[in-house]
């Protein structure tokens, strides 16, 4: 009865707030609230239902005897529920933080109408039965994504519109050919029946003579172009940073749910996925691209609401690179905690902005020098906390555990997210002068547990929650393996960046540069200026639409001219 309660009291919200009176509507509003508040709990009453339980799996049609050939119903697996979990948990923050945020607005009616139905279409979407229902909801919530954030009165916002349409529907499309392919291929759309049967299929694809590939390959190659659209991945991140101008709270909505759906769409299908190394590893290549890409960009601008748009992109190449190694749960994890951490950034934007305006602060000049508010014990700390600490504890786990590191990828791979991030945490989150020493080393200590704590223990209870069957873990991270020499020269780079990364913060402390050629200088110039501007991928398509349109105005003319 839960399952069933959780996508309808937000749609119970909607009608609260557009029946009845204008005079009585910010009571009503206040009050549909808690039917948002009521939907969480029952999600919560769901995933321990299903934790204890089993799956779920609820029929609404049957098409035996019937001429609809895909039944339609709800399939809440653990997966499922986590995701209800947290679109019901984002979903009535933002709905109570819009209270006050909207008051007085002409449209606030409209708007938290609006809300309630995106919400429970996203609850419908991440427990759909089969894939033609997930694509259903997929393409209701791509409408609702139009309505909700396109802010109608500005012309910027507009001239965008039609883009995010046209780059939208271009990943829908291959969405809808990977269903309808795999229908053809499978004879089923059901999540475990599809499942099942792709695994014991040989079913193979000629694409021109010489050239084929799995039945699997081939649906979840178009499959993951309909996430890449979803999920802003290079090239078809451009859409999302152009809602800036919609409300705070609609963008908190974007960034922290509806922005996970691409993520959702490979997790819900990571058995069909496994089946694949080929999908596997161009979904790592483009998240990789896009994560470097999107963090890049995001530091070379100058708004606070840019900043945060391009950092969505950047932390969904992650998610995507992480199912790209066949680290699926792992990417569950950082979805959720992005989703809560963004959610809360952009909620909290508007205060950082007014702050800003009210009290402008312009940085002092420090007339110490460097080396007298340096610390080389911090500096020394940090070296030895992010470079030897985690090599024991990978000969650690090598030698306790018994983990076959060289022959295991995913266990090089699980271990090395930990001295990733550990390190970046301690660089990005600490302070290296100005401050006594022993209490700048002992919060990089503590730093490095808390992200040891959090993965070796969270992240690994989080893996063993989602997949019990441990030989599918390992059946995911075996099809994602990567050439040796690829994988090796991989880690090689990594280990190389973060030891460059302490190298330039220990000179730069004492006053001192690198010794660099005028050439790469200009290269750093011109790649800031390339970044600012968004690898000038907006001028690239203005330029494609005045193309189209002249060319459309020269095939009118001719027409036009015959016209009696």
């Amino acid at each position: 009865m839960s399952v069933l309660l959780v996508p309808l009291l937000p749609l119970l919200t909607t009608l609260i707030v557009i029946a009845g009176e204008g005079a009585t509507v910010r009571n009503r509003i206040k009050i549909a609230v808690w039917s948002l508040g009521a939907a969480f709990c029952c999600a919560v009453a769901t995933l321990y239902v299903v934790a204890t339980q089993g799956p779920i799996t609820i029929k609404f049609y049957d098409p035996l005897g019937g001429s609809f050939p895909v039944p339609l119903g709800f399939y809440v697996d653990r997966l499922s529920a986590v995701m209800m979990v947290l679109i019901s948990a984002i979903g009535t923050i933002i709905y109570a933080y819009s209270i006050q945020y909207m008051h007085q607005e002409p449209h606030e009616r409209r708007y938290f109408a609006l809300l309630g139905i995106a919400v429970s279409v996203l609850l419908c979407m991440v427990s759909s039965g089969n894939l033609l229902m997930l694509f259903v909801f997929w393409q209701i919530l791509s409408y609702l994504l139009y309505l909700l954030i396109h802010n109608h009165t500005h012309a910027g916002t507009l001239e965008s519109a039609f883009r995010t349409f046209t780059l939208l529907r271009t990943g829908d499309v291959a969405f809808l050919a990977g269903t309808a392919l795999a229908y053809a291929l499978y004879g089923t759309l059901e999540f475990p029946e599809l499942f099942s049967t792709a695994a014991q299929s040989t079913a193979m694809i000629t694409l021109f003579p010489g050239v084929e590939f799995s039945g699997a390959t081939g649906v979840t190659l178009l499959l993951f172009i309909g996430a890449m659209s979803k999920s802003a991945q290079f090239p078809f991140h451009i859409w999302l940073p152009r809602y800036l101008y919609a409300p705070t709270p609609v963008t908190a909505l974007l960034h922290a749910g509806i922005i996970n759906a691409g993520g959702f769409l490979i997790n819900r299908l990571a058995p069909l996925f496994g089946l694949s190394s080929t999908t596997l590893h161009v979904a790592f290549f483009i998240g990789t691209l896009t994560a470097v890409l999107g963090a890049s960009m995001m530091l070379a601008q100058n708004d606070i609401k840019n900043m945060l748009g391009f950092s969505t992109i950047g932390q969904m190449g992650y998610m995507v690179m992480e199912c790209g190694l066949g680290a699926f749960a792992l990417a569950v994890f950082h979805l959720i905690a992005h989703g809560l951490f963004k959610a809360t950034v952009f909620l909290n934007s508007g205060n950082v902005i007014t702050k800003a305006r009210l009290e402008p602060h312009f940085p002092d000049h420090d007339h110490e020098t460097d080396e007298e508010s340096y610390s080389g014990l911090t500096w020394a700390t940090g070296f030895v906390t992010t470079l030897l600490i985690p090599l024991l504890i990978l000969l650690g786990t090598h030698g306790a555990l018994q983990i076959p590191l060289l022959e295991a990828q995913g266990a090089v791979i699980f271990l090395f997210f930990i001295w990733i991030t550990s390190s970046q945490a301690i660089l990005t989150l600490t302070r290296l002068r100005a401050v006594a020493s022993w209490k700048v080393s002992a919060a990089m200590l503590l730093t490095l547990l808390f992200v040891v704590f959090v993965y070796l223990f969270a992240v690994e209870s989080f893996t063993a929650f989602l997949y019990p069957n441990a030989e599918e873990v390992a059946a995911y991270f075996k099809a994602a393996e990567l050439p040796s020499r690829l994988f090796d020269m991989m880690i090689g780079a990594a280990t190389l960046t973060t030891i460059i990364g302490w190298v330039y913060v220990y000179v730069r402390a004492h006053g001192r540069t690198l010794p660099m050629p005028t050439w790469i200088n200009g290269i750093r110039i011109r790649l800031y200026v390339l970044f600012l501007n968004r690898l000038y991928l907006d001028e690239v398509l203005d330029r494609l639409d005045r193309a189209q349109l002249a060319a459309i105005r020269r095939f009118d003319e001719p027409v036009q001219g015959r016209t009696p």
